[in-house]
């Protein structure tokens, strides 16, 4: 089992995440930070009979004015080593911080992708 929470350090721009559990079963588990930042992570476990997969996702969620209407509207962008970007509020630099995030998750010492594969959470 993963602590909880697990800190992930800063690095630039991407400040100190500290994802605390707010989901967990035997399948897996979902995990918010807790500085207020927008940012989650989902991790889900699944046998099969054509072997194991062990999925982390990423995501963020941003106050965004939107280029058309000029109104403020929630946006989420998540990575899971597969990006997907919403029509605006993310600029390239913001996609690029979120999926470096997700990797130094993935890498800290607390997570590991050892671990992942171990079915912890």
């Amino acid at each position: 089992m993963l602590p909880d929470p697990v800190t992930v350090a800063a690095a630039s721009p991407t400040p100190q995440l500290v994802f605390a559990t707010i989901k967990q079963d035997g399948y897996g588990s979902e995990r918010v930070d807790t500085g207020g930042n927008g940012y989650s992570v989902v991790i889900n476990h699944t046998k099969s009979k054509n072997g194991n997969r062990h999925y982390v996702q990423m995501t963020q969620t941003v106050d965004a004015t939107d280029p058309y209407s000029g109104l403020i509207r929630k946006q989420t962008a998540s990575v899971s080593f597969s990006i997907s970007r919403p029509p605006f509020g993310f600029t390239d630099a913001a996609i690029v911080a979120l999926a470096k995030a997700l990797t130094d998750f993935r890498d800290d010492a607390e997570v590991t992708t050892a671990k992942l594969i171990q079915f912890q959470s």
